[in-house]
This record gives structure tokens, sequence and C-alpha cells, in this order.
């Protein structure tokens, strides 16, 4: 089978994961100080069970920088671990991050406009929220871990030779190759954390509601992400193209179907732009100059930016020539 490819920007490890890390840290110091002249010196921090009333508090600076430093612990630790943490990174970090800011903004709301931290109001629909909150993050952070496993499978490993591999009868192909844009990466980011921030402040309720602007910037921010990276996949169904985190939309091309696939090298300027764009070239997902993997299936073109196109290409000439013996004799 055809060896996976890393393809250009796989390398957001370990920049990407710091600043996914950096949000919540700021969350977390951000929400109580920003509204500290709402706040009392003391914060109720914890409500018993079936009650409404807290029983424990905390001083400000303590209730800012626990969270906060427990936080840093738990992401810190994950990125330490390196490798070994591939395949539960994600969901700890989601799910703790989300816990921690949603039990922060919790408490904060509870506090606010109160003079005496025994007057907070019940946080105990709010901690539901919370909790229902990260065992979705969890969920969510377990199906990522499953898009990007750390290792190649055992049998993808198929030396093959552009322009048409040679293959064994029988034997099974598996070729890989991710290319992502760290500047559309940063671009979902930024919106990303106005939307997140907007909402918080909002359920908070430090401001007036802020939802026309956390929306949008949500929409912008998750439409950025699922444009910002592509995978391009050959295997003995054909080739599979799929965008996102979590590949959603797929394209799926059948061997039988193409016609020819080759590499080639283009650029930005040859197809009008970033992005998944139509030009004469045909279709293009343009996220870097470069080297593209290109297919010709029912007379019209389709290209995608991916490193080791040319030895993908090999593998679908190759499943297209065994194919073909099966198309003429039904």
């Amino acid at each position: 089978m055809g060896d996976a490819g890393t393809g250009r920007g796989s390398g957001r490890w370990p920049w990407g994961a710091l600043g996914a890390c950096a949000v919540p840290l700021a969350l977390l110091i951000a929400l109580p100080l920003v509204a500290s002249h709402r706040l009392p010196d003391r914060l109720a921090t914890h409500w018993s069970a079936g009650s409404a009333r807290p029983d424990d508090s905390m001083p400000l600076w303590a209730a800012t920088l626990f969270p906060a430093l427990v936080w840093a612990v738990v992401s810190g630790g994950t990125l330490l671990a390196g490798r070994r943490a591939d395949a539960w990174r994600t969901p700890v970090l989601l799910s703790v991050g989300v816990a921690l800011v949603g039990a922060q903004a919790s408490i904060v709301r509870a506090n606010v406009d109160h003079e005496d931290w025994r007057d907070a109001t019940s946080a105990t629909v709010w901690d539901v929220a919370v909790v229902a909150a990260a065992v979705v993050a969890a969920v969510l952070g377990v199906l990522l871990a499953r898009r990007h496993p750390d290792a190649t499978p055992p049998d993808a490993t198929l030396p093959g030779a552009a322009p048409c591999a040679e293959l064994a009868p029988g034997e099974r192909v598996a070729w890989k190759s991710r290319t992502s844009s760290p500047w559309m990466h940063a671009l979902a980011a930024v919106f990303g954390v106005v939307a997140v921030v907007a909402a918080v402040v909002t359920v908070a309720g430090l401001t007036d509601p802020l939802w026309p602007l956390a929306v949008p910037f949500a929409l912008v921010a998750v439409t950025c992400l699922a444009c910002a990276s592509v995978e391009a996949a050959v295997t003995d169904d054909g080739l599979r193209v799929t965008f996102g985190p979590l590949g959603r939309p797929v394209r799926r091309w059948a061997p039988e179907v193409i016609e020819t696939a080759y590499a080639e090298h283009r650029t930005p300027g040859q197809v009008g732009g970033w992005g998944y764009r139509l030009s004469g070239l045909g279709t293009t997902v343009m996220l870097r100059a470069g080297e593209c993997l290109v297919v010709r299936a029912k007379g019209k073109t389709f290209a995608v930016s991916v490193d080791d196109a040319e030895r993908g290409a090999a593998l679908l000439n190759a499943l297209g020539a065994r194919r073909a013996p099966d198309t003429r004799h039904p």
C-alpha cells in the first residue's frame, strides 16, 4: 500500500495546541477580572447538592487563579506528554477546558451584583449545563482524535512508482496525504475567540446579550475551520477527499470513473485564489502553492494541493488499470 503522506501544514503541533490552550487560560483569568467591580471581595464557589445557598467561598484572587492553575497543570501535562498522549489529548483538553470555563462563568454569574457571597444565587442549573457541555466536548474530542490517529496502519506500505504503480493481484492500497493552511486556522481562531468571549460574557450576565455578535462570528469561524484543511486518501475504493477536522464534506471517485491521474504544480494565481476554486483548469482545492494531485473523471478535472501527489496519482492509475478488465467483462 502507498505510505501515508504528511502534507504541508501538518506540523500545526505544537503551536496550534499551545494557541488552543491559551484561549481557556485567558478566559479563566479575564472573566472575574472584567466583572471585579460588580463582585464581592469573596466569591461563592460551592453549593451543596439540592441547596440554593452557597456554603463555601474564596477570595476574588484565589477564585481567579485556582482554575487557571488547574488548567495550566492539565494542559501543560498533556503537551509535555508528546506523541504518547495523541490518542487522549484532544478529548481531555476539550472536556476539561469547557468544564473549567463553564464553571468559572457560572460562579461569576452567581456572584455578580451581590455585596456578600452568601447572597449569591444558585448555580445548579448552570452546573448541569456545564457538565452536559463537557460531555459533548469529550465526545467531539474523541471524534477528532479518531480522525487523526498518531500512527499509520500497519498495512499501509505499498511501494509505488509514478505514473503507474505495480500492484500484485489482490494487493490492497492505502495512501493518504493531508494539507492545512496556517493562516486560515489563525483566522478561524480569531473569529472563534471573539464568538466564545461574546457568548461567555453574555451567559455570565456581565453585559447585554451579545448573541448578534457571537452567532455570526461563530459561523465564520466554523466555515474557516472547515476550509482550512484537506485530506486526500487513495484506497481500493478509489479517491476520497475530505475537508475540515471532522472530514466533512466528502468527495469520492471510484477507480473506474477516473480517466487519468497525475501530479501538477499549481499556484493560487493560476486557479483564481485560495480555497475551493473554479477556473479554466477545472476545480482546485488550493491551500498552498505547489504540487497538486489532479484527476480527470467524466470529462471534468479536479485538483487538490497535497504532498506526495505523484504517488497518489500512480496508485489511482494502477487501480484503474486493475479494474479495466472487470469493466469490460461485468
